[in-house]
This record gives structure tokens, sequence and C-alpha cells, in this order.
């Protein structure tokens, strides 16, 4: 119950988390720009369903250009989703955005955070990037961090104002790094989509490297209930944990797993590694489990089929044919 704010409302992670404390009772105010970084009608297709509750409010705007003391004044609980996602993308003239939309704002938000009275929780969506190239598997929390790419720079920066907030202020920050997150609504530029969506079009995919790389994958429902867990203890505050799915496996196993949920085989070309990319990595859950009382609940291939049917209904066999004209006239 209470006031929620949700920020990056409309994307992958934020759409599901504000469907599930509409859910449980609570008012939910849903922020977000709708930039351009993918195709935003994905976005208004991920918040219809918010739309139709009473108890939903959109906002659409730049982070930096509200007033966040007014819009704290009767919050609960900030779930800060919204950033600029992407590793390969955080290389070059790009980066600026990356700056702005996930050190910036995350700031301007912790800033009002200091006045609002009614704040109970501030959780911070942080990634598993920010580790880099680990030495330890699975990796606990104390590791220090070592970003290889500039987006995992960006994240651990966030987190860092978050725990300067919550030493100097008093803001009830919780981070949560989430380790590669999957199923539907899932980005269009994330592996598991850009993958099915190859199958279905019969189009080779790309594969970074040797394909013996590792990640350490988790379902949407999962990060979800760590979300709505992180906002409820109070144990949680000034705490970062590790929210991964349990289900490490190398990219290759990954293949095979998705060619027996579609039931034909995926095309390969292997293509030489990208810059930024981790080559391992593997949660440590021990604290969330403690404190946050979190489990994984669902298996890959479980998450694989519930993700391979959101595919199948978002491109239709029509809007398929448009596309393979489309592509046959380029």
């Amino acid at each position: 119950m209470g006031i929620h704010i949700v920020t990056g409302v409309a994307g992958f992670i934020g759409s599901h988390l504000a469907e599930a404390l509409l859910q449980k009772g609570s008012e939910v105010i849903g922020i977000d720009q709708f930039n351009d970084y993918y195709d935003c009608q994905l976005k208004q297709d991920n918040i219809v369903n918010l739309r139709q509750n009473s108890r939903f409010k959109l906002i659409r705007a730049n982070i930096q250009e509200l007033d966040w003391q007014q819009l704290l004044k009767q919050v609960d609980v900030v779930y800060h989703q919204a950033a600029q996602a992407g590793v390969r993308a955080s290389w070059g003239e790009g980066f600026g955005q990356y700056t702005a939309r996930n050190i910036n704002a995350t700031q301007v938000i912790l800033e009002a955070a200091k006045q609002a009275k009614s704040l109970k929780r501030f959780v911070y969506a942080s990634s598993s990037s920010i580790y880099g190239d680990a030495a330890t598997m699975p990796t606990p929390e104390t590791l220090c961090p070592q970003p290889v790419s500039p987006y995992g720079i960006t994240k651990l920066a966030g987190e860092r104002l978050c725990w300067l907030y919550q030493k100097n202020f008093g803001v009830p920050v919780t981070s949560l790094r989430y380790f590669t997150v999957y199923g539907p609504r899932q980005r269009p530029d994330m592996a598991f989509h850009k993958f099915f969506k190859a199958a279905i079009n019969d189009r080779t995919i790309s594969i970074y490297g040797d394909g013996q790389q590792t990640r350490d994958y988790t379902y949407v429902s999962d990060i979800v209930a760590a979300n709505l867990a992180a906002g409820e203890m109070p144990e949680a505050i000034g705490e970062v944990f590790n929210i991964g799915g349990g289900s490490r496996v190398t990219l290759i196993e990954l293949l095979t797993m998705m060619e027996q949920v579609i039931g034909q085989p995926i095309r390969k070309k292997y293509i030489e590694q990208a810059a930024g990319d981790a080559r391992h990595t593997s949660a440590d859950i021990t604290k969330a489990k403690e404190i946050l009382v979190y489990q994984p609940q669902v298996s890959l291939m479980a998450g694989l089929t519930q993700e391979w049917q959101w595919i199948q209904s978002l491109y239709q066999p029509s809007d398929l044919k448009s596309e393979r004209l489309a592509s046959t006239n380029n």
C-alpha cells in the first residue's frame, strides 16, 4: 500500500514492477522520458495495462526537469529504474547521455530526498556490470568493483551517490545489482530478444567471441520480487544486494536451450569479442537470501519459454512479411 514512484516505468523492468505494486493495492506514479534509445511504441505497449488502472498516474518528463521536492511530499518508496542502458553503446560520443541519465538524474532525486519526510526507501537499480571481470565466482558484494565499460562506471557512480546521501543525510537507500535480466518486454537490443527475433525471421545471429562466456540469467519476476522486498525490509537500508537467478550457463549452452524452446536450429556466426563485455558473471546471493528473503523462482528453461511466447506475439507473421519486403527493397 502507500504511494510509490517508479522511474523508467515504460521500460522492461519498470513496467513489470509497477504492475506488481498496483496488484498489491499501492498508488503508483510512473515517470518516463520515452527517449528514442529503442522504439517508443514498445514502451507504449508496455504500459497499456497500467493506464487502465485508476491508481496509476503517468508523468512523461525528463527526470532532471521535474520538481522532485514537490513530487516526494507524500511518497513512501522510490524505485529508481530509469537509466541509459547498453554496455556497447556507452563508448564514444554517446557517453554524455550515460552520465546525464545514470549519474546526474540519480543525484537530482537524492538531493530532493534529503527533505522528503515521508520517504521510507529509495531503491536504486544497479548492475552486475560494476564488477567487470570479477576475480571471484560466485561474486560477493564485498568484492572491489572494477567496471570494464563506461556504462558500468556510471552505474557504480549512481550507487556511490546513494551511499553518500545515506551516510550524510540519512536518505534510506538500498541498491540492487541486477544480473542479466530477461523475460517478456525485454529491450530489443538485448541478446535473448535479438536471438528469438532472428529465429522467427530465419536469420543468422552474431556471437561475440568464442561463445564460452557465461552469464547469471535472472527472470524479470524475480527482479520484481527483490525490489518489493528491498522497499519493505527495514534491514535493507544502506545495503547493496546481488540479485541473480542462479542460472549461470555459457552462451553456447544457452543457445542449445533456446533451440529446444523454439524447436528448430539457430543459425550462428562468430565475430570478435566486443569491448566492455565481461567474460563471466555469477551472483553470490547469500546476502539477499538472508536479509531480503530473496529466492529466485523461475528456471532458465521456464523463463525462456515465457519470453519466446511473448516474442511470437510481438512479431506477427504479417509484420514479418512487411519487414522482409522492406529489407529486400533496401
